[in-house]
């Protein structure tokens, strides 16, 4: 009978009970979400989550830098046609900042895709633990499983929807405007420009070879560059700024999504679950708390079952005990 559930007779059982389900999920979505404990799956690797979504993480940034790598093809040709479509009046030497901001846009656009993706992969993975850990703690209630896997695949949905809005905004702000504190920048900036003199020097000197090896981009070919040499400077310098300003922005996009990732996830766990799950459970069109008080057909059939069979087990304890009386009596009349 101990490995049946409860019978629940009032709603106080039942608001108990149910109490005792939200308070025991939370606590091992804690443990495998935020702490890295993992001894209630210990074989089970899917289930231990800060290790998974660290992979996850790392395989985002992995992506968003193989993505973004630029093709040494045609070494500044994409930054000299900019630079010619957004020439004005003014001083020959001043570096446009339209022109940057056009090329930034398009290395955004490039990328824009994967943070989205990003989210919305790690918010199933998310979605598959908490209804795994939900099912679990509520098996004695099978009752209430369809309940609370609807609660908590509709908070995943709102949680999937906030996160990619934010990370929209994330991705929309970077195509916005270039703006770093980061110290990083410009020391990065200063060195990727300690090649430009003899990057110039070769390009001028038609003796030289046409292929050099830069920093970074290493072997490129220069020959197609010698037609375009009014604007061959500038354009090495928007690619350098860009090339150190662009790896401010990837981290950005790493850092702020993990850091924003971990917050939902605890605001999920200690705020979010709970709230959403005993509104369906309370709705007026939920009658979960009802729900608590009928037993499955199932649960109640082996209930019955094993109740017949312990009436029958203390009926035959009562004959056998008759028994046994009756011959201890006739052995007494005997040696009498």
């Amino acid at each position: 009978m101990n490995l049946l559930p409860q019978k629940l007779s009032s709603v106080a059982d039942a608001v108990t009970a149910f109490m005792r389900v939200i308070g025991g999920t939370k606590e091992s979505l804690r443990k495998i979400l935020l702490r890295g404990e993992f001894e209630e799956y210990p074989d089970e690797v899917e289930m231990h989550c800060t290790a998974r979504m660290a992979e996850m993480l790392d395989a985002y940034s992995k992506e968003l830098h193989v993505k973004s790598e630029s093709c040494t093809d045609d070494f500044l040709m994409e930054e000299i046609r900019v630079l010619v479509e957004t020439k004005g009046i003014g001083l020959p030497n001043f570096l446009p900042r339209s022109a940057f901001l056009t090329m930034l846009q398009r290395k955004v656009n490039q990328i824009s895709d994967i943070p989205v993706e990003f989210v919305e992969k790690m918010w199933i993975y998310v979605e598959q633990v908490v209804v795994r850990v939900l099912m679990l703690h509520s098996q004695c209630y099978p009752q209430l499983q369809s309940l609370t896997r609807r609660a908590a695949h509709n908070l995943m949905l709102d949680m999937r929807s906030k996160a990619v809005d934010r990370v929209k905004e994330m991705v929309e702000m970077e195509k916005l405007t270039d703006y770093t504190c980061n110290p990083e920048y410009m020391s990065a900036w200063n060195a990727l420009m300690l090649d430009q003199d003899c990057f110039m020097r070769i390009l001028n000197d038609t003796s030289k070879p046409t292929i050099i090896k830069l920093a970074v981009f290493g072997e490129v070919e220069i020959k197609h560059l010698r037609a375009h040499l009014s604007v061959v400077q500038q354009a090495f310098d928007m690619k350098m700024r860009l090339t150190a300003y662009w790896e401010i922005v990837l981290r950005r996009l790493v850092d702020g999504l993990g850091l924003h990732f971990l917050f939902m996830i605890q605001n999920l766990v200690n705020k979010e679950m709970e709230g959403v799950v005993v509104g369906e459970l309370m709705s007026p069109y939920g009658g979960g708390i009802e729900r608590m008080l009928e037993e499955s057909p199932s649960v109640a059939t082996r209930r019955e079952k094993l109740n017949r069979s312990i009436k029958l087990l203390k009926n035959s304890k009562e004959v056998v005990a008759n028994i046994m009386d009756r011959i201890a009596a006739s052995h007494g009349d005997f040696v009498d």
